[in-house]
């Protein structure tokens, strides 16, 4: 995967055609940039100057749940991987991860499933260590990103501090495409 371009939302989803996650973006007027499908994941991308990414990160979820249930034909077939290329929360409440953040700044990655967001946090600067979820957390463990012993960041304090190596493990273990 590329790095994502500045302030931008995407949203892959795994078990609806390109077609109809355009569509469910658009009836919600959250108007989508570009879109592509590639390796069974089909992805939309935001402006993230022009819309809340509180209600981009709820649709993703949502249309994995109960709500879309009679559209999509029942809830745990659609899973979806969120992802913003905006800072994260400066805003106190922002810093603790059980606590959702500000409407423009929503949470650096989301996973979601059966209509519940599985696994979400912050990336870079070590703000993975505030994540609700324990997916990924093998993979962050063995890149020393999080955990007890980090010897990337006490060696280098400015290792992963973009979050691209966090972004290189979510796309791997997803298996996402680039999006262009």
């Amino acid at each position: 995967m590329n790095a994502l371009a500045p302030h931008t939302f995407v949203t892959y989803a795994r078990g609806l055609d390109l077609p109809t996650l355009t569509d469910v973006f658009t009836e919600a007027r959250c108007p989508v940039r570009t879109a592509g499908e590639s390796n069974g994941w089909s992805w939309v991308t935001h402006d993230a100057t022009a819309l809340s990414g509180r209600a981009v990160m709820d649709l993703a979820r949502d249309i994995t749940g109960y709500r879309y249930e009679e559209r999509f034909g029942g809830p745990d077939r659609v899973e979806t991987v969120f992802l913003a290329s905006t800072p994260a929360c400066e805003c106190p409440h922002g810093q603790n991860y059980a606590i959702p953040h500000c409407d423009e700044h929503p949470f650096n990655f989301s996973h979601s499933r059966g209509g519940f967001e599985r696994t979400y946090f912050n990336v870079g600067r070590r703000r993975e260590s505030r994540r609700h979820g324990d997916l990924l957390v093998r993979e962050l463990l063995d890149a020393g990103i999080v955990g007890r012993e980090t010897p990337a960041y006490d060696a280098d304090p400015s290792f992963n501090a973009d979050g691209s190596v966090t972004m290189r493990i979510i796309t791997d273990h997803f298996g996402l495409p680039a999006v262009t």
